[in-house]
């Protein structure tokens, strides 16, 4: 079903609507087309419509339970010792946070040429930069997250074994959900604690003053190592 999806799914690239009439071309010029809980038609298919847009609790049906599965093979059937699963299951978490920032900085914010191109990218990313607060545009919909999800489960079981990568990813689908839950939370949550009031500014200045900054959601940490986060004021 969730290859069907995404075959359909490229199959009406071809039928893609790119913003309006009079925004045809238009990538990521303007800071933002509307502030409102809006957004813009993309396909000419209902069906491709209505799996373009997510509620925001969706992925935690999907992925929470494969958080659980991971960790109950790795503790009841293969017997990893404790230590070994807070080790990868936090080491997976960290993997997340730079898997993020690579995935945002590099694919989400390619800068396409050619007319497909253009509309890939706003299809994938361009559109949240223009309707920010889209509440059903802000988690990655299951068409895109499960087939990367399976791509970095072999890749992690290739690199790191049948076993032990377990562990991994489950941490590693843990600050996914992190991410996207944080994600929703921070343009449509009201932050009080420092700490979210300092994630929320973080994301609000890649939206709102410059989008090749700030690359970091969950948490600025790669972005001060690779130098894309924002300036203090003085």
């Amino acid at each position: 079903m969730v290859l069907f999806i995404v075959i359909y799914y490229f199959q009406n690239m071809f039928k893609f609507q790119l913003l309006i009439i009079n925004n045809q071309g238009r990538t990521m010029a303007k800071n933002y087309v509307s502030n409102k809980d809006e957004t813009v038609r993309m396909f000419n298919s209902d069906f491709m419509e209505f799996f373009s847009r997510v509620h925001y609790t969706v992925p935690l049906y999907i992925y929470v339970p494969v958080i659980v599965v991971m960790m109950y093979l790795s503790i009841v059937s293969y017997k990893i010792s404790v230590l070994n699963n807070i080790v990868l299951f936090i080491g997976g978490i960290f993997a997340w946070t730079l898997a993020e920032y690579v995935l945002h900085r590099y694919v989400f914010h390619f800068k396409a040429k050619s007319e497909f191109g253009k509309k890939i990218h706003f299809m994938f990313h361009g559109v949240h930069h223009d309707y920010p607060s889209d509440s059903k545009r802000l988690v990655m919909p299951p068409s895109v997250s499960i087939p990367l999800a399976i791509l970095f489960f072999f890749f992690f079981r290739l690199v790191i074994g049948e076993y032990l990568m377990l562990p991994f990813f489950a941490g590693f689908i843990l600050g996914y959900l992190f991410y996207d839950i944080s994600h929703y939370a921070i343009h449509h949550f009201n932050m009080h604690s420092k700490f979210w009031l300092a994630i929320k500014n973080h994301h609000m200045l890649h939206h709102y003053q410059d989008e090749y900054k700030g690359y970091g959601v969950s948490s600025p940490f790669w972005d001060v190592i690779f130098g894309t986060t924002f300036k203090k004021k003085q």
